[in-house]
């Protein structure tokens, strides 16, 4: 048994295709696959079925596939154990960020890091948190940048910033006269929200008093943008909230339709997460500072309360 065979296993649960598998390991089907039989002939067992389409694992496969990966992570942590050693930066580093964090905090940071650590290919997707968990656990993504905590024991996090929730309130609403909000203001029938997927809209949700649903204005609608939710809010169809970050990119006429929350703040954490037993730990500590640097000068909430991402039917 190889440590190779074991990546090629890995590759065929992955894709649940040889040829894409082979594609994907940069060898050709017919060695992927023969060493993918050479080992289920040591171990006089199948691994996969392949008289499915896709191809899929057999009971005994999963449990092989499981162990594989341990296996294959703890024998890449020895060129990671070298490479801190040698205090290298560099190599492919996968991070996942949820879609309410990508358009503020990217911009801010992107470039910036590019710059200084020039050897790290960094690789990044837009996710939802669900999706984020799943590929972290897979081994599918080094990292993440999402709203936490997320009560997963197998994931770590290091806080990056606290953002307060912003009312957004058009003149024609009725809670547009007061200075500042409160909780017990927030009605979730009277409020545009994020459609499902976005763990923002479960943070809103448990901020909000839930009552019965209702159609008010004659619609119900959830939208997958901030902008759509502005644009609705301001031609006086209901309000909505923001991450603070979002409101310091509102045009100058728009800014008067903002309202704080009294301390503490209603806030959201937005942390880095990873995996209990990555690897690339020395990309996660120079990605953490300079993410940190950089909010310093633009987020600076002391007096805020945590709002879970996590929604109250978890």
């Amino acid at each position: 048994m190889t440590i190779t065979q074991l990546q090629y296993v890995l590759a065929v649960a992955e894709h649940q295709n040889f040829t894409k598998a082979a594609e994907k390991s940069f060898v050709t089907q017919p060695t992927l696959s023969m060493q993918i039989q050479k080992l289920e002939d040591e171990l006089d067992i199948l691994i996969f079925d392949r008289s499915k389409k896709p191809i899929q694992l057999t009971e005994i496969g999963q449990k092989i596939v499981n162990q594989a990966r341990n296996i294959v992570n703890e024998a890449d942590r020895i060129q990671d154990i070298v490479d801190q050693q040698k205090g290298f930066i560099g190599g492919e580093f996968k991070l996942g960020i949820i879609p309410t964090v990508t358009p503020t905090l990217l911009p801010m940071f992107l470039n910036n890091f590019i710059k200084k650590y020039t050897k790290v290919n960094l690789k990044i997707e837009e996710l939802t948190t669900e999706t984020i968990i799943e590929k972290l656990l897979d081994g599918h993504l080094d990292a993440a940048i999402a709203a936490t905590p997320l009560e997963n024991e197998l994931i770590k996090k290091r806080v990056l910033y606290y953002e307060p929730f912003v009312g957004y309130i058009n003149e024609s609403h009725p809670l547009y006269k007061k200075k500042s909000l409160t909780i017990e203001d927030i009605d979730i029938d009277d409020m545009l929200l994020l459609d499902d997927g976005h763990c923002f809209k479960n943070s809103v949700i448990n901020l909000c008093r839930v009552s019965n649903p209702v159609e008010k204005n004659g619609f119900q609608l959830e939208s997958g943008s901030f902008e759509t939710l502005i644009k609705l809010a301001n031609e006086g169809l209901g309000m909505t909230l923001l991450p603070y970050l979002h409101t310091l990119d509102l045009k100058n006429n728009e800014e008067k339709f903002l309202r704080q929350f009294e301390d503490p703040k209603p806030a959201r954490e937005i942390s880095l997460i990873f995996h209990r037993s990555e690897l690339k730990m020395q990309i996660i500590e120079v990605l953490q500072s300079t993410i940190a640097g950089i909010i310093k000068g633009a987020i600076a909430f002391q007096n805020v309360q945590i709002v879970s991402p996590l929604s109250n039917s978890k």
